[in-house]
């Protein structure tokens, strides 16, 4: 879907956050960062103005889970 639309869903990231149950822990440069699933939205593509980094497969798998537990089940 984000490849076709001037928009694209994104998921925020912070430096500072506790364990919550939509949140994940990741690694970016050496430092503890979170996704914050619980705050998705939808920006306009041009507002991106670099990428930090990508995402592993297993944190891929774990966003996936938070989704679907959030949204699914």
């Amino acid at each position: 879907m984000n490849n076709h639309l001037r928009t694209i869903v994104i998921s925020p990231m912070t430096t500072k956050s506790k364990k919550y149950p939509t949140r994940i822990e990741i690694k970016l440069d050496n430092k503890i960062a979170w996704v914050v699933i619980d705050q998705i939205r939808t920006i306009d593509k041009q507002r991106i103005i670099k990428i930090l980094g990508r995402l592993s497969k297993p944190e891929i798998n774990e966003v996936k889970a938070i989704l679907k537990e959030t949204f699914v089940d």
